[in-house]
């Protein structure tokens, strides 16, 4: 029943990406350079443990796991030279 089709949906890791993103470029968290996240119940722990580490290998970027499970992230912008 399954077909193939070049407008496949996006993967649950990408839909998690794309909803992170909207939340990290929101107008209020890039002013504070902080932005607090949680994993939606329908969301893979695996999928959410992925985006974690690729947001913390960023330069200036800092994660703090709350006791609620969410997650605070911190960045700071690199001065131009």
């Amino acid at each position: 029943m399954a077909t193939s089709s070049a407008s496949a949906p996006a993967s649950s890791y990408e839909q998690l990406g794309i909803r992170i993103q909207k939340i990290i470029n929101a107008p209020t968290a890039q002013r504070s350079r902080a932005a607090l996240i949680f994993r939606l119940e329908h969301e893979s722990p695996d999928d959410w443990e992925t985006l974690l580490e690729e947001i913390a290998e960023n330069d200036n970027v800092t994660l703090a796991h709350r006791d609620d499970g969410g997650v605070q992230i911190f960045w700071t912008v690199p001065k131009e030279d």
